[in-house]
């Protein structure tokens, strides 16, 4: 049987139909999220190595264009272009019906970033000073600012990630030049972090809740973007008073690895591999019973020679849930900031990405059988680049970006400090 691969023109395909032709009817209600699917289109163009080579550089300032159209003129951007006032009737007192949100702004960045742009249109004071606007005493970030001058959107986790996002992009290593502009509260937004870890070790929307992979994904995002994971050997290093347990959510995140699967094509081959999903737990359980540090180096001897336990095995977000694309780069790429990736099983990961998920026509479905979206398609990939899948692009598992798109970051002038606004 022929070894599985990644199927890269046809993935090439799947994103320039979506990027220069009209969406599928499904996409129409997320019309107001367009610069979400914007960023999954380049960005996996970009992966795939293909952006410079299937676009032109007007098509690319076409795209470019188009994002700053999207930003507000007091700070921030909008999730698309809903509405146009004119340049010469926009004012505060309207903006406020279009407002900037946390999400578009923190995708835009990256974005403006993966296309060669270098920011130097962003309205950097003005974003840093409407970031702090949208912290909650408790620490959180809503995601904007409402008709009444209230904070709206949830109390969540993926609102902190993209604060901090946004916050690590534009004020850059030390935030020398824009000292005079006040930050967010960083000790606040540690503690409601850390007040989100439930009780099996495992991450949630905000304290009380159950944990998520998603979830879990944005906290070591947020933690990482705010330099409490060092970034040079990706270890985890929580600096006091905070002190998120990580050996457990480590543990916790090991344990959404499964054989699981619920559509009909597949039953019968479930069936048959019952025995061995018992033998996947069996070996789990075993791992959480040794000290964190004995589970690195006794992890290879638990696995019999020439045992073949997980031979597709993607990842849930739940406890007692099925394999989902998605979540094989939400677990992935939280275990590759915290330097944990060589836990899971990476082969298992890939057969379910290439043989089970993967689509005959390009992209990434959700799960088994199913046809192929672009979030789906776009984490498929980014996961397989975390597993250093041959013709992909390295990622930056934290900004989910290609790593020249973090270089390119990192080279803006201000980055350092060597820069000065006027």
């Amino acid at each position: 049987m022929a070894e599985p691969e990644v199927r890269k023109d046809r993935h090439v395909k799947y994103y320039l139909r979506c990027l220069k032709t009209f969406l599928p009817q499904p996409y129409i209600s997320n019309d107001s999220n367009r610069g979400l699917l914007a960023f999954f289109t380049i960005a996996g163009l970009d992966l795939l190595d293909a952006l410079e080579t299937t676009t032109t550089p007007e098509e690319r300032r076409g795209y470019i264009n188009w994002i700053y159209h999207c930003q507000v003129s007091s700070g921030g951007f909008r999730g698309f272009t809903g509405t146009d006032f004119g340049a010469e009737r926009h004012t505060p007192e309207n903006e406020v019906w279009d407002p900037a949100n946390v999400a578009a702004t923190f995708l835009f960045l990256v974005t403006l970033l993966i296309l060669g742009d270098d920011l130097s249109r962003v309205n950097r004071r003005g974003c840093l000073q409407w970031l702090p606007s949208l912290q909650r005493e408790d620490g959180s970030f809503g995601e904007l600012i409402s008709v009444d001058g209230r904070i709206a959107g949830g109390h969540d986790l993926r609102f902190c990630h993209c604060a901090a996002g946004i916050r690590y992009i534009l004020r850059g290593e030390n935030g020398r030049d824009v000292d005079d502009i006040k930050d967010v509260d960083i000790e606040k937004l540690l503690s409601f972090i850390e007040n989100c870890q439930n009780y099996d070790g495992g991450m949630a929307e905000s304290p009380f809740c159950e944990a998520h992979a998603g979830l879990s994904y944005c906290a070591i995002g947020a933690l990482s973007f705010l330099d409490q994971i060092s970034p040079g050997i990706r270890k985890v290093n929580i600096f006091t008073p905070h002190t998120t347990e990580f050996e457990s959510l480590v543990q916790w995140l090991v344990l959404r690895q499964t054989t699981t699967w619920n559509t009909e094509e597949d039953a019968e081959e479930e069936e048959s591999h019952e025995n061995t999903h018992d033998e996947v737990h069996q070996l789990q359980r075993d791992v959480a019973a040794l000290s964190f540090d004995d589970r690195i180096s006794s992890l290879p001897d638990l696995l019999p020679p020439g045992a073949d336990l997980l031979k597709y095995a993607g990842f849930n977000g739940r406890e007692n849930k099925v394999a989902d694309t998605c979540y094989c780069f939400w677990v992935s790429g939280t275990l590759a900031m915290m330097g944990r990736l060589d836990l899971v099983d990476s082969a298992g990961n890939r057969n379910y990405l290439l043989e089970k998920t993967q689509h005959i026509v390009g992209g990434f479905g959700k799960t088994v059988g199913e046809p192929p979206d672009l979030l789906h398609s776009y984490l498929g990939l980014v996961t397989l680049a975390l597993l250093n899948e041959p013709g992909l692009e390295g990622v930056d598992a934290a900004l989910c970006a290609s790593k020249r798109t973090m270089q390119r970051l990192k080279s803006l002038p201000w980055w350092h400090g060597s820069h000065t606004d006027a």
